[in-house]
């Protein structure tokens, strides 16, 4: 799975710490979310954000790393733009700005992860790789 990575996990030493196989396929940009800093680094709507694209089959990994499964993160998918060789799709993880201490809002009412979803659904929130420079 392409994974787009913005924090921690653009360092590969981090990384290697969370998983056991990866690739960074290239540099990417993040468009319609903008960088937030808190405890964490996280996302709000607005804006781009850079980072890489992350290649790795270690999903549940990631998941851990980020706390998928306590909140404090959600996994979403949006459009990736890129050759056709790659996935039309990739992951990004995006914090809960209340949990992370980030001044962030996310629009809407309801759980954090279902407005997450909906500002996605509604924005053409989508990455963008990086081309590399050809010689």
């Amino acid at each position: 799975m392409d994974v787009f990575v913005y924090g921690t996990l653009t360092e590969p030493e981090r990384v290697a710490e969370v998983v056991d196989s990866f690739v960074f396929v290239g540099s990417a940009t993040l468009d319609g979310l903008r960088l937030v800093e808190g405890r964490y680094p996280t996302l709000a709507p607005g804006g781009e954000t850079g980072g890489r694209l992350l290649r790795t089959e270690a999903v549940d990994a990631l998941d851990a790393y980020e706390d998928v499964g306590g909140g404090l993160y959600v996994r979403e998918t949006v459009p990736l733009d890129a050759p056709a060789d790659y996935p039309d799709a990739a992951a990004v993880y995006v914090g809960d700005p209340e949990r992370l201490d980030a001044d962030a809002t996310w629009p809407g009412s309801g759980p954090f992860p279902n407005r997450v979803r909906s500002v996605l659904d509604a924005r053409d929130v989508r990455v963008r790789l990086t081309p590399r420079d050809t010689v």
